[in-house]
């Protein structure tokens, strides 16, 4: 080839490699465009939602958070309101009652008619405990598919969050992977707590990878660098966890909805670090513009 021709050959090379580049970073600036809005699991503040719900919610609004994630505690997932109440209230702080943690085994049916009724999305079991065998983990899994076959005729969908337990090897198998490989993806999928992943040692981006589309909602919670205890979490950006990094592997990979949490508070209090957080989302959010 001749010097010249190589030169342009070259040039023509690059430009196409930048072309590509640019049209990959366009492509997924255009993604995050469309879910620039967070929430919140309001166990974050779990007392002052117990002392005044609506009060805290309020405040909650008002850092910025436009997604509630509730759970199943003694007043119920919708705080002593009934279902519409609750919906109505949120509605006027101008967030959505995007999805909340219930106790499966109980009411399920009721439940997820009264998610329904008011446009929430998902009912999502948050725990069940590390199990003794595979089989137990399949069974567990069986039980996620009738789950999913309620909320679905209802019109929501059912999900379950991970703790770290399931991504430790029991019988040679990692029960997370049992869970995903034996539940119907058109009936379940999975909000994936990438803190408990990174405890366990594992990697949130090995499984956005290995099941595209399965995880649709993420707990973002960060660790602190110097974690002694399981239960180590602090205020977003200050600790081990590189969200920077991991929300737009997310959302790239199927997560549609972006939920903050935080169980521990050192030097802070729940609110202060749900402000603090929502901080961070913003201007983590924003810099992909």
């Amino acid at each position: 080839m001749q010097s010249n021709q190589r030169r342009k050959f070259i040039q023509q090379a690059s430009m196409l490699s930048l072309g590509a580049l640019l049209l990959q970073r366009n492509s997924f600036a255009s993604l995050l465009a469309g879910n620039k809005i967070f929430g919140i699991q309001v166990y974050s503040v779990k007392e002052d939602m117990a002392k005044d719900p609506k009060a805290t919610l309020k405040q909650l609004s008002k850092y910025g958070y436009k997604k509630i994630e509730s759970f199943e505690g003694p007043q119920g997932i919708f705080w002593g309101m009934t279902n519409k109440e609750y919906a109505a209230y949120l509605k006027g702080l101008g967030m959505q009652p995007t999805s909340s943690h219930c106790d499966i085994s109980k009411d399920f049916e009721r439940k997820a008619a009264e998610a329904a009724e008011i446009g929430m999305e998902y009912l999502i079991c948050p725990y069940k405990g590390a199990q003794k065998s595979i089989d137990d983990y399949k069974r567990i899994a069986d039980e996620f598919n009738q789950k999913g076959e309620i909320c679905k005729k209802n019109g929501i969908r059912f999900a379950y969050h991970n703790h770290d337990y399931t991504f430790k090897l029991v019988g040679g198998q990692m029960p997370q992977d049992v869970l995903m490989n034996n539940t119907d993806a058109n009936l379940v999928d999975f909000e994936m707590d990438m803190y408990w992943v990174v405890t366990a040692g594992a990697s949130p981006e090995a499984y956005f990878k290995k099941y595209p589309g399965r995880f649709r909602l993420v707990h973002i919670k960060d660790r602190t660098k110097s974690a002694v205890s399981i239960f180590d979490s602090c205020n977003l950006g200050t600790g081990s966890i590189d969200y920077t990094k991991l929300i737009p592997i997310a959302e790239q990979y199927g997560v549609r909805h972006l939920m903050v949490e935080q169980e521990k508070y050192t030097d802070t209090t729940p609110m202060d670090a749900a402000k603090a957080n929502a901080k961070y989302m913003r201007a983590t959010l924003s810099s992909w513009d």
